[in-house]
Formats: C-alpha cells, sequence, structure tokens
C-alpha cells in the first residue's frame, strides 16, 4: 500500500506486510523509475480500494485496500485516457475478494482510427482472481 490513502484505518495495518517501511520505499523507488500509478494519476486524493475481506461486513463499510496497481511505462503514460475499479463486481455472490481494475489507453497507431481508446482489465470481471 503505498499511501496512507490507500487504506482504510491507517493505524490498524502498521505491522502488516504489506504496509512496511521497506515495501513502500520499494514502491516509491518503481515510481522514481518513472512508472506512473495510473489510478493515482487520475485520482490523486480519492480513496480507491481494490480489495476487502470476508471478515467483519468489511466490504458494506467499505474498510478496504488498494492493492492492485496497474503501473504503466514513460511511453504509455502520456496515453492514459481512464482507470479505475470496479467497486460493483466485488459485491455480486461468490465474488472474488479483489475488484477488477481497468485502464483506458489511447490507441496511438497511424492507422484510420487510430486515437481511439483501448480498454485493459486486471482481473476477471465476472469474479476470481485471474489478472491478463
Amino acid at each position: 500500500m503505498p499511501t496512507d490513502l490507500d487504506v482504510y484505518a491507517p493505524e490498524r495495518w502498521v505491522d502488516d506486510t504489506l504496509f512496511r517501511p521497506e515495501v513502500r520505499e520499494a514502491y516509491r523507488r518503481l515510481v522514481a523509475q518513472g512508472w506512473t500509478d495510473a489510478l493515482r494519476a487520475l485520482h490523486p486524493g480519492e480513496r480507491i480500494y481494490t480489495f476487502w475481506k470476508y471478515f467483519r461486513n468489511a466490504f458494506a463499510r467499505d474498510a478496504g485496500l488498494r492493492i492492485d496497481h496497474l503501473l504503466l511505462s514513460p511511453s504509455l503514460a502520456g496515453r492514459l485516457v481512464a482507470a479505475g475499479a470496479e467497486r460493483h463486481v466485488r459485491a455480486r455472490e461468490h465474488s472474488s475478494d479483489h475488484a477488477p481494475v481497468w485502464i483506458e489507453l489511447a490507441d496511438d497507431r497511424g492507422a484510420p482510427g487510430g486515437g481511439q481508446p483501448v480498454k485493459a482489465v486486471r482481473g476477471n470481471p465476472g469474479g476470481g482472481s485471474r489478472g491478463f
């Protein structure tokens, strides 16, 4: 979890592996190398979660975490059009504890129709945790 904004009640996660300073620093190093966090780039101050435990009614309370990240190389970052998390998929019966996250990139090919958005999804829109 890169920042406190990426977790409900960050004080409860201080001793968790995902929240350790060295893990957060490793994420910061990736971003410093030029990788762009697609969700944060378009939604800098918004709480967007991608995971909710099945315990203590976490999903209904929106007590989640953002642990699914789409990092874009510098060549792709400039083509970022939209990004989001499909929270409603997580609400389905027997769904995964993760919500699919997605990005939309402008198509930079010079062919007719170039510049049209192309959507990429991480996660299984029908539920489950399979990525692309």
